[in-house]
């Protein structure tokens, strides 16, 4: 999981030490040119964790991917499937819901001799464990190389993606947490926003003096989006759907192919859309950079890079405006 997202964000974010992280974060980077943002949960299984301070960070892994994944990837390694990890689609079905299969692939890290053919056969004939897995999420299934800096089949593992899908109408999955959650972070951006109003007005002004024509739109459009950028950073970490009490805990729970590794993806698409996505815009130049600004602002509540995790999700960014 953790060559995964180093794989999908095209730097080494993770180093192969890392076993957990304090805190879920969210990273942006690039796979076949489209900008993503990866978001990574911490170890449900570490010991060193209070079941309050999981539930919580589990809760703020789904603020962070609102509104909801284009994609579930459950990771294993391909020489190492065992009958116990064949249970695992079916937890995630149950923690999730009933058809978040159909937005589900199984990728499976390899670095062996089979190649094509070889390697297919070996999934779907030969080894029944692996056949047994993938058949549970319809035959969708990725082989990527231990080597995250081998990135040779990105662009075979987005197109699997967006044939996924092209079946399910381009939408994104959504259930009632998540939809709890968006609505949470969205009332929080608004009551940001008007906080800010003052200072983003001020600025405003300050540009009129500096500018004109088409730079000073150009000027105010940057403003305008990274203030944007930093709003929603600071509303997906703090809301108060996070404040709320975590004693009933989450509801829709994450344990399901979280020692895996499991990524929830959503890219951006070939125009400037999002693939599968019907709320908000997808941010890319001078706005993914202000995504990005806005979240190294914010890295002193989200854990240090030299961290790890169990579960990630990638998601969309969002303009200030949508357009």
């Amino acid at each position: 999981q953790f060559l995964l997202t180093n794989f999908i964000l095209g730097r080494e974010e993770f180093s192969e030490e890392v076993y957990s992280i304090a805190s879920s974060r969210k990273n942006v980077g690039e796979i076949v040119g489209r900008r993503v943002a990866v978001v990574n949960g911490p170890n449900l299984y570490d010991k060193d964790m209070s079941k309050s301070k999981m539930r919580k960070e589990l809760k703020r892994s789904m603020c962070l991917s609102t509104p909801g994944p284009h994609a579930i990837l459950i990771t294993f390694d391909l020489e190492k499937i065992s009958p116990n990890d064949m249970k695992t689609p079916k937890l995630v079905k149950d923690k999730f819901g009933e058809n978040v299969l159909n937005y589900t692939m199984i990728l499976l890290v390899y670095d062996g001799h089979l190649r094509g053919r070889a390697l297919n056969d070996k999934v779907m004939r030969t080894d029944w464990h692996l056949r047994e897995l993938v058949e549970q999420c319809n035959c969708r299934y990725h082989v990527f190389s231990k080597n995250w800096r081998n990135r040779s089949g990105s662009w075979e593992l987005l197109h699997k993606i967006e044939r996924m899908l092209q079946t399910m109408g381009g939408h994104h999955y959504v259930n009632r947490s998540y939809k709890r959650a968006e609505e949470s972070v969205r009332n929080e951006e608004r009551k940001l926003r008007k906080k800010r109003q003052s200072e983003t007005e001020r600025t405003c002004r300050e540009l009129e003096e500096q500018f004109q024509g088409d730079e000073l739109c150009w000027q105010m459009d940057a403003v305008n989006e990274r203030v944007g950028a930093e709003i929603r950073a600071e509303a997906e970490l703090q809301n108060s759907w996070l404040r709320t009490s975590l004693a009933v805990g989450l509801g829709l729970g994450f344990v399901a192919g979280a020692a895996m590794g499991m990524i929830v993806c959503s890219v951006e698409g070939p125009a400037g859309m999002v693939v599968g996505g019907a709320v908000g815009g997808v941010m890319g130049g001078a706005s993914g950079a202000a995504a990005q600004l806005a979240i190294e602002h914010l890295d002193d509540r989200v854990g240090s890079h030299s961290a790890s995790f169990n579960s990630a999700f990638v998601n969309r960014f969002y303009r200030a405006h949508p357009v």
